[in-house]
């Protein structure tokens, strides 16, 4: 019964900004699904930068709002040349390339991102992020480990850490990842279903009945997906 991680941070998703804020640790607006970025919502890459004056973020959010990928990826490049110890454009750029498919040229500027800010975790769930979307979970995994030794870990850290040790079949370190990101944010549903289907593989039934029951108030709908696995026999 062995089961594909789920991508629902995928850095290519529509509602990218829903993305940077749960991996900020803002957390999701109630019953708001990912991948939908709420009517006049704004945007939360621009609340991440702290060293750009406003009229380029305002340039910012005009390519971000057109989905410009190309023209903004250019912007953050322009500007890294002329301030390259500036981190905030290496993040713009990483978010540029992810929004656009390249993730080896993603995973390059989120990784200046977090040498050049190492307590910002946010830098280096993107940076997981983007290996994960490479089809490098392991990277992933050594990226998130190494935040941790840098600062507390979020929910989200732990969350992103359960889903890349769920893609490496590595299912006792992703339920305690899981059983982590619920510790620290019991609302997070995604991690409890993660919990479930780790827990359902390695055939822990307590805490697979925990995760449903958590789940079922929740959010029904991935109960319902969760109550589909019957954990394995031990």
């Amino acid at each position: 019964m062995r089961f594909k991680a789920l991508n629902v941070f995928s850095a290519n998703a529509a509602g990218m900004a829903l993305l940077l804020c749960a991996l900020s640790g803002c957390g999701l607006p109630e019953e708001q699904p990912v991948g939908k970025l709420p009517d006049g919502s704004v945007s939360i890459l621009l609340t991440h930068l702290k060293s750009i004056e406003e009229g380029n973020k305002k340039v910012i959010l005009e390519l971000e709002s057109r989905k410009d990928w190309n023209a903004l990826a250019k912007v953050a490049e322009t500007m890294i040349t002329t301030n390259p110890h500036n981190a905030d454009w290496y993040f713009v750029a990483g978010y540029a390339y992810s929004q656009a498919g390249r993730h080896g040229l993603a995973i390059d500027r989120f990784t200046e991102r977090v040498r050049l800010a190492p307590d910002d975790i946010l830098g280096s769930n993107m940076l997981a992020q983007a290996y994960r979307d490479a089809g490098q979970p392991a990277r992933a995994v050594q990226v998130l480990n190494n935040a941790h030794l840098v600062r507390p870990g979020t929910p989200a850290t732990y969350y992103l850490l359960g889903e890349s040790y769920s893609a490496l079949n590595r299912y006792l370190p992703a339920a305690a990842a899981y059983r982590e990101a619920v510790k620290l944010d019991p609302n997070l549903a995604q991690a409890w279903l993660g919990l479930g289907r780790t827990s359902a593989e390695l055939g822990q039934r307590p805490d697979y009945d925990q995760a449903l029951k958590a789940l079922r108030q929740l959010d029904p709908a991935l109960a319902k997906q969760l109550a589909g696995i019957r954990p394995r026999e031990r």
